[in-house]
Parts: C-alpha cells; structure tokens; sequence
C-alpha cells in the first residue's frame, strides 16, 4: 500500500514539476532576442469573428529572413486585426501591412535592452523554480500526513523525501539549462 501512495504522489509532484518547466520555457519564448520567431505573436489574442482568439489560430507564420517575420491570414478580413493587435501589444514593434500579410521587422537590439531581457528572464526562470519549490513542498506535506496516518513508515517516507529532492533538482537544472541558452542567445551580437 505504501508504495502505490509514494508513487502516486511522486509522479503527480513530477508532473507540476514538467509543467513548471513547460511554462518556464514558453515564457522564454515569448522574449524578443532581435531574431524573429513566430513565438513572440502566437499567443498574442486578435479580435476575428467576434470574439478573442489566438493569432495561431488565425494566422500563419513564415521566417523569410533571420529579423523578419510574415504573418499571413488565412482570412484576409482578419488582416486589421492582427496589425492592430500587434500595435497595441508591448513587442514594441512597428508592423507593416502589404494587403496580404503583416511584415515585422525585428530591430538589432542594444545591449543596456539586452542587459535588461536578461533579468526579465532570470525572474522567469525563479518563477519556474519556485513553481517547482512548491510541488516539492506539496508532495512533502501529503507524505508526511501519510505517515501520521500511519500508512507509510518512517523509512519509507525518507526514501521518499529523498526520491522527491532528486526529482526536484533534475527539474530546476532544467530551468536553468533553459536559462542558460536563453542568457546566450540573447546577449549574442
């Protein structure tokens, strides 16, 4: 018995940890490195039929260069929106619109802006790591009233704290190897 419940409670602190780390890198991919990825504007929502929808779904994406970005609808009527869209969200780029597409020309940042994105994806990156900090801190709590309840011994509940820290650290050395790249990529020139 004691072993199914350990388990249990393993994987689902393992499963909010993997999600922690998703969202980590999501995040990550949200932030402008001068190069032009269709992940800065996915997720940006546009007002088309009516109501709030994701770009992704309205939109496809297309890299024709490393600092250009060309968004084609796949309804022309939508082609407003996304520019409004983009005009009023805080890339801070200026978009042009040819009648069938939306161009983005992605600027070579400076480094005091490069300095700068690369303490906004730090605090991320902590966010993620206390995300995890929290899954681990959850999963403690339900071991140790498991325990009390009498269900698991108290080797038991060692080995499992132990198997819970390892998970723990394999986790926040991902976000930090995610970190790591991101730090890279945006403080190349």
């Amino acid at each position: 018995m004691s072993d199914e419940l350990i388990e249990l409670v393993l994987e689902d602190a393992a499963d909010k940890m993997s999600k922690a780390v998703h969202h980590s890198r999501q995040e990550f991919a949200s932030i402008r490195t001068g190069r032009a990825t269709p992940a800065l504007v996915e997720r940006l929502t546009v007002e088309a039929y009516g109501e709030e929808m994701p770009m992704q779904q309205v939109a496809s994406f297309q890299v024709p260069e490393a600092r250009q970005l060309l968004i084609t609808p796949f309804d022309k009527n939508n082609l407003g929106a996304i520019e409004k869209t983009i005009q009023h969200s805080d890339l801070g780029l200026s978009p042009s619109n040819d009648g069938h597409s939306v161009r983005l020309s992605f600027p070579p940042l400076t480094e005091e802006r490069r300095k700068d994105l690369v303490k906004v994806v730090r605090n991320m990156a902590e966010e993620g790591r206390i995300a995890i900090r929290n899954a681990r801190r959850d999963a403690r709590k339900e071991l140790e009233s498991a325990k009390k309840d009498g269900d698991m011994s108290e080797d038991d509940l060692a080995r499992a704290e132990k198997e819970l820290d390892k998970r723990t650290h394999a986790y926040e050395a991902e976000i930090t190897a995610a970190l790591e790249q991101k730090e890279t990529e945006l403080l190349e020139v």
